[in-house]
């Protein structure tokens, strides 16, 4: 059996149902996700092999430095941590034989208990879109990993290979919307014929794909108190209850469950957005609503800028469903396994403060 350390340090069982089992016995991606920040900590640590990282390791730039990276940070934090989230680029820099150790590396990581995010950005259309969605979300594929990132910027119907993929397969996508690279705001902060930001259609989106509303949903945001929606497509979470998870409320609005499709929301965001207490980030003077009852990965802890102090103020409401993900600040600790171990658990007791308070 996989084990797993909580906030605590204490063991527990690993939580990656399916992991090389048939689809069949697959949990929703969402449903997993939930339980293994909850077991082990809202932490997703990168596995991001670059030239400068293997030269802190003492490791040379070759298959043979990557290889030896990628098994050391798998053994070391796939037993413990909740997610795993290898950057394909740097693996296919060295070409197919980066390619099968990438492969290694997720199979490996799954294995240990760990979810695994493959962090490729595809995006495209028609049955290229539907090629990337075999090659990460289909089981039989050697790069099967529990979820993928995806651009929504072909327009978000081109993603909808990859939605049908990951439903059918209970895989998870995490759609770029907010991200942490300022260069982003030139899309991202743009304006359409509606009058929204393309980051809130992408987060209305989303909501909609997750069975729940926002004020920001896609068509007039009315719908059943149950999630299934008009005619129209839309959905309301709300059905008239209160915020407490009372009656008619979408157990998804309030964090009780998580959606499988969730959104990249930078965490150094802080510096740009006004108050978020309730959920909503404005971002460039455009309200963007976070309660989209999917989980909201968010880099830029660390090396970028932000800190765990920054998240509730740019998550807000939804601050339950952030997923954090830190790379350099944990990876620089290497190559020993023991001093991995240790920085991945501080970071996530941190963040689960921040993130849980009181559990």
């Amino acid at each position: 059996m996989n084990t797993t350390t909580g906030r605590d340090g204490t063991a527990n069982a690993g939580t990656n149902a399916g992991a090389g089992g048939s689809a069949g016995a697959r949990e929703p991606f969402g449903a997993r996700l939930r339980r293994a920040m909850d077991d082990r900590g809202p932490l997703c640590v990168g596995v991001d092999p670059h030239a400068a990282l293997l030269a802190d390791w003492g490791l040379d730039d070759d298959v043979a430095g990557l290889e030896r990276f990628s098994r050391t940070v798998v053994e070391a934090l796939a037993d413990r941590v909740a997610v795993l989230k290898p950057q394909s680029a740097f693996f296919e820099r060295f070409g197919s034989r980066g390619v099968a150790v990438l492969e290694r590396t997720v199979a490996e990581a799954r294995a240990a208990g760990a979810l695994v995010v493959m962090d490729a950005k595809r995006g495209d259309i028609g049955s290229t879109m539907a090629a990337y969605a075999d090659a990460y979300l289909d089981p039989a594929s050697p790069l099967f990993s529990d979820a993928l990132t995806v651009s929504p910027y072909l327009g978000f119907g081109s993603l909808r290979p990859a939605v049908d993929r990951a439903r059918t397969h209970g895989c998870g996508l995490f759609v770029l919307a907010l991200t942490s690279n300022p260069e982003g705001t030139e899309v991202q902060d743009a304006v359409g014929a509606d009058g929204r930001a393309v980051a809130a259609s992408v987060l209305a989106h989303l909501a909609a794909e997750n069975g729940v509303g926002n004020t920001d949903a896609v068509g007039n945001g009315s719908g059943d108190a149950d999630g299934s929606g008009d005619a129209d497509g839309s959905r309301n979470a709300n059905g008239g209850a209160g915020a407490d998870g009372s009656a008619g409320v979408h157990p998804y609005a309030t964090g009780q469950l998580l959606g499988s499709f969730g959104a990249v929301v930078g965490a150094t965001l802080s510096a740009a957005l006004g108050p978020a207490s309730d959920g909503r980030a404005g971002q460039g003077g455009h309200g963007v609503n976070l309660n989209i009852g999917g989980p909201l990965l968010a880099p830029g802890i660390g090396a970028q800028g932000a800190t765990a102090a920054d998240l509730p103020h740019v998550f807000g409401t939804a601050l339950r469903n952030v997923l954090p993900s830190i790379s350099r600040g944990v990876l620089r600790y290497g190559p020993s396994a023991g001093a991995l171990r240790e920085a991945a658990a501080a970071e996530a007791r941190q963040l689960a403060d921040v993130l849980t308070p009181g559990a």
